[in-house]
């Protein structure tokens, strides 16, 4: 019966000893079968094809493109090469303004299967995908509150509400497309979505689903970008990617200065310092606390969440030990 293994070190047999390093042969069954299966000895290791045909001629594993593995398993050594894309698992931040397109209604069904199109292009490279969504374009706490008496946390729940409201539309589209998608919301609304569980999370995105997080962090006071670098900083996310209106962060408002210059990288002391509208205090700062970084890209252009979470270069970086540079 043939046997095919890998690194299996021999004893101190005289008649094995002048065999090079990682030597691939075959030997008769009738030889002493003094082989330590399933060990692998760092001074001699060996790479053995044993059969019970007669003695062949001896070869250097080097002088070959592949590398034996235990079991019998062969893989070639571009397959073991590390992949081409910059992060694993990502956290994306869809702001509820982008998710209204030409602002013509409250949600743009071209926007949303547009990002479904280009996460799951991703997500079949094996990248786990993590989203939070804002609520602006249905209801933004902070601009209502003191209307007709409505206090501050009060409008803030409202606005939390109409980020479920976006999470579920997203969801019904990314399925619709057969992506696999679960909504999580940080208070039970177990009719609609599962509560917010951190290894609950976890592990749908360890089977591959896209988790989509909705109602923000669950407290008033908070934005949904302080959603999203706490969401990131729980999952153990490498990246968050935030997806604007804008094609990232510029010196001045491009709106008001057509001279504006869009920046390639900030440091989170640049966005502090300068006051510049990225993300709030309380966002950046978190992100900062944990070494996260920040990239920050135009929605609106074919391609760009792909290349984002693929990370190639795209929009603004922030943090990551970079320095401000302009683009030119």
């Amino acid at each position: 019966m043939a046997i095919s293994t890998a690194f299996l070190p021999l004893s101190s047999d005289s008649r094995f000893s002048s065999l090079p390093l990682h030597s691939s042969f075959s030997f008769s069954s009738n030889l002493p079968a003094r082989l330590m299966l399933g060990f692998r000895r760092k001074d001699n290791p060996m790479v053995l094809n044993c059969s019970s045909s007669e003695m062949g001629s001896l070869s250097d594993s080097r002088s070959h493109a592949s590398t034996m593995l235990p079991f019998g398993f062969t893989t070639d050594d571009a397959t073991m090469s590390k992949p081409l894309y910059k992060w694993r698992r990502v956290l994306l931040k869809v702001s509820g303004e982008a998710l209204a397109g030409d602002h013509a209604q409250n949600i743009d069904p071209k926007v949303t299967m547009s990002i479904a199109r280009e996460v799951a292009s991703v997500t079949r490279l094996g990248i786990e995908v993590a989203i939070v969504v804002g609520g602006g374009n249905i209801f933004r706490g902070s601009s209502w509150a003191g209307c007709s008496g409505l206090d501050r946390s009060s409008a803030d729940y409202i606005g939390m509400l109409a980020t479920v409201m976006n999470a579920i539309f997203l969801q019904a589209t990314m399925e619709s497309i057969g992506i696999p998608t679960r909504v999580q919301t940080a208070f039970r609304m177990s009719e609609v979505a599962e509560p917010y569980i951190r290894r609950r999370a976890i592990r749908h995105l360890e089977k591959g689903r896209v988790v989509i997080f909705a109602a923000g962090t669950g407290n008033p006071f908070f934005t949904t970008d302080t959603a999203a670098a706490l969401r990131c900083a729980e999952i153990n996310a490498e990246v968050v990617l935030k997806a604007t209106n804008v094609d990232g962060v510029y010196n001045d408002d491009p709106r008001l200065n057509p001279n504006a210059v869009l920046l390639d990288t900030l440091s989170y002391q640049d966005v502090t310092t300068k006051d510049l509208s990225v993300m709030d205090l309380t966002a950046i700062t978190m992100c900062q606390e944990n070494n996260i970084p920040v990239v920050v890209f135009n929605l609106s252009k074919p391609g760009n969440i792909s290349k984002a979470i693929l990370g190639e270069r795209v929009g603004t970086l922030i943090g990551g030990g970079q320095n401000s540079t302009a683009r030119r």
